[in-house]
This record gives C-alpha cells, sequence and structure tokens, in this order.
C-alpha cells in the first residue's frame, strides 16, 4: 500500500511541476509570437532597400591624378555626384562626411554652403581648376541636393562642400575606367 501511495504522490509531483512548466513554455511562445508579430508591425521597410547609414565614408588612399569634373543626376531614391578624376598613380581615397560648417583645408575658415545638412567632401587627388568652374552649383527643385561648394585644393586633396536637404543616408565609392581614369560617386538618398 505504502508503494501505491507514493508512487501516486510522485506521479501527482511531477505532474504539478510539468504543468507550469508547459504552460510557461506556450506562455513564453506565445509571447515571443506576438513581440515578432509587433516589432514586424512596427518596423519600417527602408526607402528603396537603402541601408548605407550617414556615417563618414572613408578610404585612406592617395592618388596622383587630377580632379577634372563634377557631374550630378536624380535617380528616383537618390541624387547623385560624381568626380571625373584623371589617369595617375596610387589608389584613390575620400573623406565623405557630415559636417557642422564646411572649413577650408588650408585656413580651416569657414565655407558657407546652402542646405539643412552638409557633407564635406574630401578627394585624396590634387585638382588645377575649380570643381564645379563657376565655383558654385545651386540645385533648384531637387529632392535632395541644394549647393555644391568649391572649398579648395591643398597639398594634393580637393575638398567641396554639398549642401543636402537633411542628413540622410549617403554611400561612397570609386569607380574605374577602361582608360585608367576614375570616377568617385557621391549618393545621397531622398529618404530614410
Amino acid at each position: 500500500m505504502r508503494t501505491i501511495t507514493r508512487l501516486l504522490a510522485v506521479t501527482a509531483a511531477a505532474a504539478a511541476l510539468a504543468t507550469p512548466a508547459a504552460a510557461t513554455r506556450a506562455s513564453t511562445a506565445a509571447t515571443s509570437t506576438a513581440t515578432s508579430t509587433a516589432t514586424a508591425a512596427t518596423t519600417t521597410t527602408p526607402f528603396c532597400g537603402i541601408h548605407w547609414g550617414s556615417l563618414p565614408k572613408t578610404s585612406n588612399r592617395l592618388w596622383t591624378g587630377a580632379v577634372e569634373a563634377a557631374r550630378y543626376g536624380q535617380h528616383s531614391c537618390f541624387d547623385r555626384l560624381v568626380f571625373d578624376i584623371a589617369k595617375g598613380s596610387g589608389s584613390l581615397g575620400y573623406d565623405v562626411r557630415y559636417v557642422t560648417t564646411v572649413t577650408s583645408p588650408g585656413s580651416g575658415l569657414p565655407v558657407t554652403v546652402s542646405g539643412g545638412a552638409r557633407l564635406q567632401v574630401t578627394i585624396n587627388a590634387p585638382a588645377t581648376m575649380r570643381i564645379p568652374s563657376s565655383g558654385s552649383v545651386t540645385f533648384t527643385g531637387w529632392r535632395t541636393f541644394r549647393q555644391l561648394r568649391w572649398v579648395g585644393s591643398f597639398e594634393g586633396y580637393t575638398d567641396v562642400g554639398l549642401g543636402v536637404r537633411a542628413r540622410l543616408p549617403m554611400r561612397a565609392f570609386v569607380l574605374d575606367n577602361p582608360d585608367g581614369t576614375k570616377r568617385l560617386v557621391i549618393d545621397v538618398a531622398h529618404f530614410w
């Protein structure tokens, strides 16, 4: 009789212990599913699938070919700025970052650039003329770009200021042309 009573007591204790664990697992699974669903509902898909961010984009290399021109265009998801750079040696480097004030590389003096946010673009290559040749381009009616402003070329580095609507995701990269020239491409998204 004692053995049966003991067996029933052990079985009852095991059932009592197992029931809260199963309930806890079910509750945890339900909570986890609800949290995942809520997270999926509140997470927004980046505009055009852009995941660039707004932190500085840099490459610490030096190129001997001169910066020759700047071109710009509008795309459905971003505005694009392209610098054409002549043949040279080395590897083309750059530093593209959001700044409070664009500054001149030689003197450190501020350079006024229109826009809600400003990018200081440093190309690790010299320039023999102002880029753009007028010294400044205003982008009227563009979704992101506001103004491109020549800053200067000093000791093998060329600086320009790019005014944009707000601090938005951006990227920078170098393209090699078949003829040995290079292009520095800077894209700034229209939205986050």
